[in-house]
This record gives C-alpha cells, structure tokens and sequence, in this order.
C-alpha cells in the first residue's frame, strides 16, 4: 500500500537521509539496479519540482539511467540501514545482484518503469528532463583534490540529473 505525499513536506527527512545515503535505483530492459548515493537536490526547476542526483561517469547505474532516463529515489524511513547502504555503495550491479544479495522487495511503479524498495519506503519516482557533465575546469581545486583523485588519466566526474518527481509516496 502507498500513502501519496507532497515531497515538500518531506524535504527534511530526505536533506537528513542524504547525509547518510540514500539509494538511486533505475532499470533498463528488465534488469533493476540500485546504487548509494550521497549527494543530492530537492528543489524547483522550470516551476517542476525536481531531485537531482549526481552520478560518476564510470558507474554501472550511469548507463541505466543514460539508456532509461528514469530513477526512482529511495530513503529509509526511522530504520536503520547501514549494511544495505554500505553494500550498495561498494558493489558494481555489472558484477552483482543488489537487488537479490539484499534481499530488497520490489515495489511497482506508478508512473515510471522504475520500481521503488519496500525497504527504503519514502519514494520519489522520477524522469529525467535535463542531464549536465561536470566540468573539471570549474571545480575547486580544493574540492578535486579531494573528491576527484586523479586515479587514471581522467578524473571520475559526476553528471547531474535533473529527475521531474512524477510521483511521491511512502510504502507501507
């Protein structure tokens, strides 16, 4: 069962959820996977209301979503999900199963092909209507040196999706 909210009114929980992780999931044919994220929007753009999430270039779930255009964002809700989210965050869904190894429940879409996880109830269903690279050339120093190791010839630089929320609830 879904109960719909305004994301708005939600806009603390998912801030606080971000600083801890949160996960992006996005299907392509009929393959779902899920990614930790920790970096995060939720605003107004073009009079739409928006989460727009940061994705590196080199991750598996870069080419879902590039292929898709869809995303479902997914916070934990007062439980405390560590192992999920840290399992998540180190595995590449090219070398594994998240969604089986987790035992996460799938929970069908309402607008999008993208399902949320029962596990992760406050559901922001999301499509993408604009995506910008990150330009090496405009990031601080500071900020390169830090998240941006130089770990090959090229830096692992985010995209920003710009994801319209289409639908919001909470799984119960």
């Amino acid at each position: 069962m879904k109960q719909y909210i305004e994301p708005f009114s939600h806009a603390t929980e998912i801030g606080k959820a971000l600083e801890k992780s949160i996960l992006l999931t996005t299907k392509r044919g009929d393959e779902v996977n899920t990614m930790t994220i920790g970096w995060g929007f939720l605003g107004i753009m073009w009079g739409k209301p928006m989460f727009m999430a940061l994705v590196r270039e080199s991750r598996y779930t870069k080419q879902f979503l590039d292929e898709n255009g869809e995303f479902t964002i997914n916070v934990p809700l007062g439980t405390d999900e560590k192992e999920i989210l840290a399992y998540c965050g180190t595995r590449s869904g090219r070398d594994v199963d998240k969604i089986k190894d987790m035992k996460l429940t799938l929970e069908e879409p309402d607008v999008i092909s993208v399902p949320g996880i029962r596990e992760f109830p406050l559901t922001l269903e999301c499509r993408t209507v604009y995506k910008q690279g990150m330009e090496e050339a405009g990031i601080p120093q500071s900020v390169l040196d830090r998240h941006y190791p130089v770990k090959t010839i090229k830096r692992d630089i985010h995209t920003l999706y710009y994801g319209e929320i289409l639908s919001s609830y909470i799984i119960s």
